[in-house]
């Protein structure tokens, strides 16, 4: 008895160790890891997970207490996993749906944690009543995050992203906006449910300040989804709660509509749009939206060609190229999430999957108002939680942090409404003898096992990798022996070391710095690995174009255009593959054919300019002035348009009237420089005009003395001495 007494103890303060260490994880950031505010926080939710896991399986042999139960959101999350595990099997890249890449963290081996933490929680937790403590550790927790965002706030800290969007220590504004959305409602179910004054209102004045602090992470999806849950959350009050309460619900209620209508009355006042954050919020609009409908027509599009399976998890960059809206040319140029986590389950799993994720949340919601076991405030409050994450789902995709939040309030709902299975309640509980000598053992080697497997390699290329793409005293070789190193012993998130290869060579190929040899070396290998992963996986188009711009450094003009070629057949309509194909031909010398490219780029769309300059200078480098003029006539309203493209292929074509007007636009204007008087110059010299040329350096040399001598020596050369 003492040994099982001593084994059941451990095992229970390891498994409530390790997931009470959970909510610490937004606060670990490793910048020896490749997307340092993701990955390590990934690695150590898996490895917490993988110990709370074993330590409840010890458990569980010893004690029927700690034995799952039954409940339909235990079953609908247990179903849910196991279908997405068939997805992901049947997925284009199989490898990447189960292990996802370094940027997100996330595929099956997330599920599989989410699942494990989902049952370890729901009994250890159930059967320790420390519920409560964990939501509240998960609140401390959020008050230093809280305390970050507001020193980004007053600037004291740096915003990660670069913009004036709060993200803390997640990284990602969207990601700290749903944190602190689950911690508003889980601060207001503590509050109304707890007895000590002091920690009532605190709780509630925690609630409003990252209220207030989601507003400034600026995620528009969030906010709507705050609002809608405080409203909703406020009603539900009005209709169930005492006369008091009722009476300060409605009154709560007709003050949330009065701020919403009066914000929106005021929305093109001049104190909104003075507001960064104000004006943001008040952009919402159907137009403001016609990216995220383009993405989702596109997603649609991707999921009736494959209704039941899906294109598995990490698989919308294969609809994204497939069903490319060329609306979306001045947007992200590669999308992996339709930006709705409902519509990312029905693209990564088919209607099965979209249906048991809708379910989640219709049995939970269920379940929360059938159940005894929970308060009136809890209810709400957890009604509330669900409902705002909702709505946030619907123009935001989920992410490791919404998971966690997620699968903890769903084993929160299981563990107070889950029935006891007859069938594992009738199995014996293990003696003493075989907890101590035959389950601690091997669940220990199992566990141990698995975090070697499963998150080692992981990490070992999250920093191997970062030590290959970061400057070395050793000079170039040192990055090109880790890139061999990482070539060697292909791992985790191939593709993503693959393309950062690519971006490595390509810089390297362009530096002063690096021998020929060392170039050489650089770009076989790099055209080696993306060979690798073209052969691997032939229909990623963006594979395609990666391995054509590394065929490009390396002077293989042909083979890059072979890979265009294939690109353009995968996503035939995104703009980006035509004009790179173009610009090679171009270089190359196929005027025709760069022609051809630039103008069906332009006719894919023809709203942007840019892609109206690339055509221009397109058909006046083939001699096809009227073609040329056509287009800027329509694109801009004249044909004197100043553009560096067009510079390039008035040149080429030897239009020299068009491109001495260019320079001369461009002379005129007051940011002129030294050198753009000089490139006239050069107009005018290649047009055998000498007595301009003479001229307009004479002018330059006048205009910018620092730039005489350089003027004397041009002079020098036009008169040839």
């Amino acid at each position: 008895m003492h040994n099982e007494g001593t084994v059941k103890t451990v095992a229970k303060w390891v498994a409530l160790g390790a997931l009470f260490l959970v909510p610490l994880m937004p606060l670990i950031v490793i910048n020896s890891y490749f997307f340092p505010f993701i990955t390590g926080k990934a690695f150590y939710f898996r490895i917490l997970v993988e110990v709370a896991v074993a330590a409840w399986v010890v458990l569980v042999c010893l004690d029927k207490a700690y034995r799952a139960r039954f409940s339909l959101v235990g079953a609908t999350v247990l179903v849910f996993v196991l279908w997405m595990f068939i997805a992901d099997a049947f997925a284009p890249n199989a490898a990447k749906a189960f292990w996802s890449n370094f940027e997100r963290m996330e595929g099956w081996v997330l599920l599989v944690h989410l699942l494990g933490f989902f049952f370890a929680a729901s009994a250890v937790l159930r059967v320790e009543k420390a519920w409560r403590a964990w939501f509240l550790t998960s609140l401390g927790v959020s008050v230093v995050i809280s305390g970050y965002a507001l020193l980004q706030l007053s600037g004291s800290f740096a915003i990660h992203q670069g913009s004036v969007r709060i993200d803390a220590s997640l990284g990602n504004s969207a990601y700290l906006a749903i944190y602190l959305l689950f911690n508003v409602f889980i601060a207001l179910w503590l509050a109304l449910t707890e007895k000590y004054s002091w920690l009532k209102w605190s709780l509630i004045a925690l609630a409003i300040l990252e209220g207030v602090l989601i507003f400034y992470t600026e995620t528009r999806g969030t906010i709507i989804g705050l609002v809608f849950a405080l409203t909703l959350a406020t009603f539900l009050t009005a209709l169930t709660a005492s006369k008091r309460a009722r009476g300060w619900a409605m009154g709560a209620l007709v003050g949330i509509l009065i701020l919403v209508g009066s914000f929106y009355l005021a929305r093109n006042s001049a104190f909104v749009q003075g507001n960064h954050v104000f004006q943001r919020v008040a952009s919402i609009s159907l137009n403001d939206g016609a990216t995220r409908f383009a993405i989702w027509r596109m997603a649609f599009s991707g999921a009736l060609e494959r209704p039941l399976t899906g294109w598995g998890q990490e698989g919308f960059n294969y609809i994204f190229n497939k069903y490319y809206d060329p609306s979306l040319y001045h947007q992200e140029p590669w999308f992996d999430r339709a930006h709705n986590a409902f519509i990312d389950w029905l693209t990564a799993g088919g209607l099965p999957a979209f249906v048991l994720y809708v379910s989640l949340f219709g049995s939970a919601l269920m379940l929360l108002w059938k159940s005894p076991e929970l308060s009136r405030p809890e209810r709400i409050a957890l009604t509330a939680a669900l409902v705002g994450y909702a709505f946030h789902n619907i123009f935001v995709f989920d992410n490791l942090y919404s998971y966690v939040y997620f699968f903890a309030i769903l084993a929160l709902i299981d563990s107070q409404v889950a029935r006891p299975i007859p069938r594992f309640e009738s199995a014996p509980e293990l003696s003493a003898t075989d907890g101590a000598t035959t389950v601690l053992p091997i669940v220990t080697v199992v566990v141990f096992a698995g975090i070697w497997y499963v998150n080692i390699p992981g990490m070992q290329v999250a920093t191997t990798l970062i030590k290959a793409i970061s400057p070395s005293g050793a000079g170039i070789d040192a990055n090109i022996a880790v890139f061999q190193e990482l070539a060697a012993h292909p791992a985790f998130a191939a593709q993503e070391v693959r393309e950062q290869l690519v971006s490595f060579a390509a810089s390297a190929v362009q530096s002063p710095q690096v021998t020929n040899e060392q170039k050489q070396q650089i770009v076989l290998l790099a055209l080696s690995e993306m060979q690798k992963q073209v052969d691997a996986y032939p229909l990623d188009a963006r594979s395609q174009l990666q391995l054509s711009y590394i065929y490009r450094a390396a002077g293989d003009g042909v083979s890059a255009l072979k890979q265009l070629e294939i690109a353009k057949t995968l996503s035939p309509k995104k703009e980006q593959i035509w004009i790179e194909a173009g610009a090679l031909e171009w270089d190359m010398g196929n005027v025709k054919a760069a022609q051809i490219d630039f103008n069906t780029a332009y006719e894919l769309g023809p709203q942007f300019s840019d892609l109206a300059e690339y055509a221009a200078a397109g058909n006046f480098a083939a001699s096809d002035s009227a073609a040329a003029e056509k287009v800027l006539l329509s694109a801009f309203g004249t044909i004197s348009v100043d553009s560096d493209i067009l510079a390039v292929a008035y040149y080429r074509a030897k239009e020299w009237p068009r491109l001495i007007g260019m320079w001369k636009l461009r002379v005129g204007k007051p940011d002129a420089t030294a050198q753009t008087w000089f490139s006239l110059a050069a107009a005018y010299y290649a047009a055998g005009d000498k007595a301009n040329t003479i001229k307009t350096i004479t002018t330059a040399m006048t205009l910018f003395p620092d730039a005489a001598a350089s003027g004397v020596e041009a002079l020098k050369q036009i008169e040839g001495k």
